[in-house]
């Protein structure tokens, strides 16, 4: 036993209890304690580690902050992304670290931003009432064939697949906004499910618009894909690893650069856009997905959807 490893010869030296010893921070001694790891929290840069530091002491506070009308908040486990967040011991779970680090990169790794656009997040979340999004049953008449969660990519990511061509009709996909909104955010909560946040925490999606015309771009069209823009950007940061915007008509190559000032240039970058020939669609997915993973409308081998 530690307590008991001193040498046989030497009597332990002994301090009088009178005697002065310097004054330890009970708080910053804890947080420096050995806490959980995975591989992504290993990835982390020493800089991003003081970040998330400085950030996570203030949990209690944020929780406050967002929940005004909850006078346990602060002391108040809350589940988010399908892990619990407690505001007063963030670091017994690695998955914590990972999630409260997509806000802090989002935001530079300013703190200040960070803790503001964070309990914009829980705010969002509880008004929005994630748990009845999840539960909330749509058309399947409109939604069924919208989206597939298919498969994995080559670094066992999840495949998010929209497809707004084909029989598709957008009339009824968009005629009601928040409905459309709603279901949409369905699909993210349950695309974020599939990640484990301790080896993957990203996806990638692929938006199909094929036989998409210029016609199909009305007002309550254009409202819902800004409206939801600007959530996933808010309020599901870096999640992203790679977006594709396939079978895309030259003359609807300018509406994805409408939205650019609504996205940040980091997202920017994982997106491209994919013309409509089979060749270039299958190479540009199959860098990513193995052929035997990737559906054969695109070029693979997989009896999917």
């Amino acid at each position: 036993m530690a307590a008991e490893q001193y040498s046989s010869e030497v009597k332990p030296d002994i301090k009088d209890a009178t005697s002065t010893e310097p004054a330890v921070d009970g708080k910053a001694a804890i947080e420096e304690e050995p806490e959980p790891e995975s591989p992504l929290t290993k990835k982390f840069t020493e800089k991003e580690w003081s970040a998330l530091k400085e950030f996570r002491v203030q949990l209690p506070d944020i929780f406050a902050d967002a929940y005004p009308d909850n006078a346990t908040a602060r002391d108040t486990p809350i589940q988010f992304w399908g892990v619990e967040i407690h505001p007063n011991n963030p670091k017994a779970d690695a998955r914590v670290s990972v999630i409260l680090m997509k806000f802090l990169r989002a935001n530079n790794l300013h703190v200040p931003q960070t803790r503001e656009k964070f309990i914009g997040t829980l705010r969002w979340r509880e008004s929005f009432n994630i748990p009845a999004a999840l539960e909330e049953e749509f058309p399947k008449d409109v939604f069924e064939n919208l989206a597939h969660i298919y498969g994995l990519d080559k670094a066992q990511r999840p495949v998010v697949y929209n497809v707004y061509g084909g029989n598709q009709d957008l009339k009824a996909v968009f005629g009601d906004i928040q409905r459309f909104i709603r279901w949409r955010v369905a699909l993210m909560e349950h695309s974020v499910a599939k990640l484990d946040f301790v080896e993957i925490d990203q996806m990638l999606q692929i938006h199909d618009y094929e036989g998409v015309s210029l016609t199909s771009r009305d007002a309550n069209s254009k409202a819902a894909a800004s409206e939801a823009t600007n959530i996933f950007q808010n309020h599901y940061p870096e999640l992203l690893y790679k977006k594709f915007f396939i079978n895309v008509p030259t003359l609807l190559n300018w509406i994805f650069w409408v939205f650019k000032p609504l996205i940040s240039a980091n997202t920017l970058a994982k997106m491209s856009v994919v013309g409509t020939g089979h060749h270039a669609i299958k190479k540009a997915l199959s860098e990513y997905v193995d052929v035997k993973e990737l559906p054969k409308r695109y070029g693979g081998e997989a009896e999917a959807f």
